[in-house]
């Protein structure tokens, strides 16, 4: 799977977290059932940049593939202030599937940004091996 990165707003840009850095960082939090209508991510558009072009069918097509494929059983990840860092194919699918509840980690505070005020398509979007 292709290198996967958290973005949100920061102080000159965009700032952005590895995911598979925030999964290693995350491990041994409490595991806790979410209400899913209680992440307001959901009612964003969340995949898409500000900026971006509005998303045409195949990219639309692209994320029903990664919804339909979503493992339910990892917790999604979120930040201490409750916004969605990783797993929101995961909560469409719980959306989908009619679930209430979604497993999920909360960081008590935010990890530092692997990058700030950066640029999404200049980030590497190598494998990790250490996932």
């Amino acid at each position: 799977m292709r290198k996967q990165y958290h973005f949100w707003p920061g102080v000159g840009g965009l700032d952005a977290w590895d995911v598979d850095r925030l999964i290693r960082l995350s491990r041994g939090l409490p595991t806790e059932a979410v209400p899913v209508d209680s992440l307001a991510d959901v009612d964003t558009a969340y995949w898409f940049l500000p900026g971006d072009e509005p998303p045409t069918v195949r990219e639309i097509v692209g994320h029903l593939r990664l919804v339909r494929d979503a493992d339910p059983s990892y917790p999604v990840i979120l930040g201490g202030d409750g916004r969605v860092m990783d797993g929101m194919h995961r909560i469409a699918r719980a959306l989908l599937d009619g679930r209430t509840d979604i497993p999920a980690v909360r960081f008590p505070a935010d990890p530092e940004p692997d990058f700030r005020n950066c640029d999404p398509a200049a980030l590497p979007y190598d494998d990790d091996p250490q996932r």
